[in-house]
């Protein structure tokens, strides 16, 4: 990763509070993205998915923690002791993993990256990503989900956040291509958050404006080999 772990430790008892800061323009807390997220990854595994799942990155558990409440068997990684050691007080059912390198291979049926990459310096994406499909089952879901440099908030929100220091965003087309030359099959790519809280009615039209490359995140599933 572009910061050395050590470097998020010293965030791991501030990441919450740095976190709802950064996402004041929207209007909401770092809840309702790691719930919007969590529906998503409902939609794409659907109900009844009872495979491993990885949260790959998990940082201080604001997904992890939604993830184990609505499936059975959930695991984390992070570099960050610290923050991990802030995720298993969350999320007391997850199995964390201290070391990437003892991740089981093809082991999870579905492994998620939420806003990770960008964390990644440009030229070890593409070894992360082959060790990414090393670990999932034959045909395992990878759902990723990125911040998108094409929408303006996104980028002063990245721009203006500590944690986000040495991040390089990805283009969505980046993003894909990657995946397609890390040997992944049916890359699809969706674009996500369009309405601050004041429009929130609107929310129930962002499923018509998935091809509309504005959203504020971008979410890229795709399948292991077979």
């Amino acid at each position: 990763m572009s910061r050395p772990p050590a470097e998020f430790d010293q965030f791991a008892d501030s990441y919450h509070r740095m976190h709802a800061e950064n996402l004041r323009a929207s209007g909401e807390q770092p809840e309702y993205f790691a719930e919007h997220k969590l529906s998503l990854v409902r939609r794409v595994l659907g109900e009844g998915f009872a495979l491993p799942i990885l949260d790959y990155g998990s940082g201080i558990g604001n997904l992890t923690s939604r993830l184990a409440s609505a499936f059975p068997n959930v695991h984390g990684y992070d570099p960050s002791t610290e923050c991990t050691r802030v995720a298993r007080e969350r999320a007391p059912s997850a199995q964390f993993h201290e070391h990437a390198d003892a991740l089981p291979e093809r082991h999870f049926g579905a492994i998620i990256l939420a806003n990770v990459l960008h964390h990644v310096e440009p030229p070890d994406r593409p070894a992360l990503l082959d060790r990414i499909r090393t670990l999932l089952l034959p045909n395992g879901r990878l759902i990723v989900f990125e911040h998108n440099p094409l929408n303006p908030l996104a980028r002063r929100a990245v721009a203006t956040c500590p944690l986000d220091e040495s991040a390089v965003l990805l283009y969505p087309w980046e993003l894909t291509r990657s995946l397609r030359r890390s040997r992944f099959a049916n890359v699809r790519r969706d674009f996500i958050v369009f309405f601050p809280r004041p429009l929130a009615r609107l929310r129930p039209l962002e499923r018509f404006l998935r091809g509309v490359p504005i959203g504020a995140q971008v979410c890229v599933t795709a399948r292991a080999p077979s």
